[in-house]
């Protein structure tokens, strides 16, 4: 039986007319990994001679935007740039698109309703729009919970291979918030491929006790949503059997806000 022998990995080009634009370029190519990388397989993937990009991550470095794990070899993305990541997301320039159908999602369920997205381990809101019911839980924009016992953070996570949920979720522990929070990795792991494929997720007091959450995650050209539209009411008006009826609605939702996404309008036949 012959070898097969080892295919070579796509290079990544690094472009830019000046050095800016060029490290600008290294920086994209690194946000876009999803694990830690090492300066031979950056040599690899970019064809790049190894002293320039060494120069390049000792720039990056620097400013906070890659950081060096202990190990000296392997570096992540650094705080700083997960900090720009997160405000451009909390303040991008479809906020107010995004906030109409927010609030007439609201409307039509007669619920609280909030659009996430994934940062680090955790899960963070980035808009909201209350019920007027008067028993409900307020959580406003710029809010994180753990990805583990979110609706919203196991919809990301069950888009992950089992791998990647291992690698991340390793440097946060499965804390137990309630008595029905899964603490047990395997448990966790089943429900998680459940959720991949159903197309939902709930988290039923999981989080917050009293409280029932479903989302669903909104389509991306890029295969991988960074994006989730989910409803949440007190255990007494909002059921499981409930979400499945508002299902439909809910993912006509998520259509519209992956429509202003890629900065076309929402099929109006949908709704």
């Amino acid at each position: 039986m012959k070898a097969v022998p080892a295919q070579k990995p796509e290079v990544v080009e690094i472009n830019g007319d000046t050095p800016t634009l060029r490290l600008f370029s290294l920086l994209e190519a690194i946000a876009a990994k999803d694990q830690l990388f090492s300066l031979p397989s950056l040599v690899e993937e970019t064809a790049l001679p190894k002293p320039t990009l060494h120069r390049m991550l000792q720039q990056l470095e620097s400013a906070g935007l890659v950081q060096r794990q202990d190990d000296g070899r392997h570096y992540s993305t650094g705080l700083r740039l997960r900090r720009l990541a997160e405000n451009l997301l909390l303040n991008n320039t479809y906020h107010g698109a995004q906030h109409l159908v927010l609030r007439h999602l609201v409307d039509e369920l007669g619920e609280s309703c909030n659009i996430t997205a994934m940062a680090g381990s955790e899960v963070i809101y980035l808009d909201r729009v209350e019920t007027a019911a008067p028993l409900r839980f307020y959580l406003h924009p710029g809010s994180r919970v753990p990805a583990h016992c979110s609706a919203s953070g196991k919809m990301f996570l069950s888009q992950m291979s089992p791998a990647q949920r291992r690698r991340l979720l390793s440097h946060a522990p499965l804390t137990a918030y309630t008595g029905k929070t899964l603490t047990d990795p395997a448990l966790l792991e089943d429900e998680l491929k459940q959720v991949k494929s159903q197309g939902y997720a709930l988290d039923n007091e999981e989080f917050l006790p009293g409280l029932l959450c479903a989302a669903v995650l909104v389509p991306s050209s890029a295969g991988r949503s960074n994006l989730c539209v989910a409803v949440q009411a007190p255990i007494m008006r909002l059921t499981p059997d409930k979400v499945l009826a508002m299902l439909p609605i809910l993912q006509r939702a998520a259509q519209a806000l992956s429509h202003i996404e890629l900065q076309a309008p929402p099929d109006t036949a949908q709704g």
